[in-house]
């Protein structure tokens, strides 16, 4: 036996749907993060909003990498 792998190809015909996917669960824990702030003390609000802040900076993202992968799959 090779001790070398030879690697999986490049199948890139399910990203936009796997992106959807990140994006959505993303926007949940968005979500489910902000319903805890009521229940967080100061500290742990500004955690929060700072993670959340990252979170839709990814999303923001991801959504441009769901473009370029729609466009990539209509040619």
């Amino acid at each position: 036996m090779s001790k070398y792998h030879k690697p999986n190809p490049d199948d890139r015909s399910d990203n936009v749907e796997k992106l959807q996917a990140i994006v959505h669960n993303t926007l949940e824990n968005i979500e489910a993060a902000e319903e805890t702030l009521a229940f967080s003390g100061q500290e742990e609000k500004a955690k929060i909003q700072a993670k959340n802040k990252r979170r839709k900076e990814a999303v923001e993202g991801l959504r441009e990498e769901i473009k370029d992968e729609a466009s990539d799959r209509k040619q």
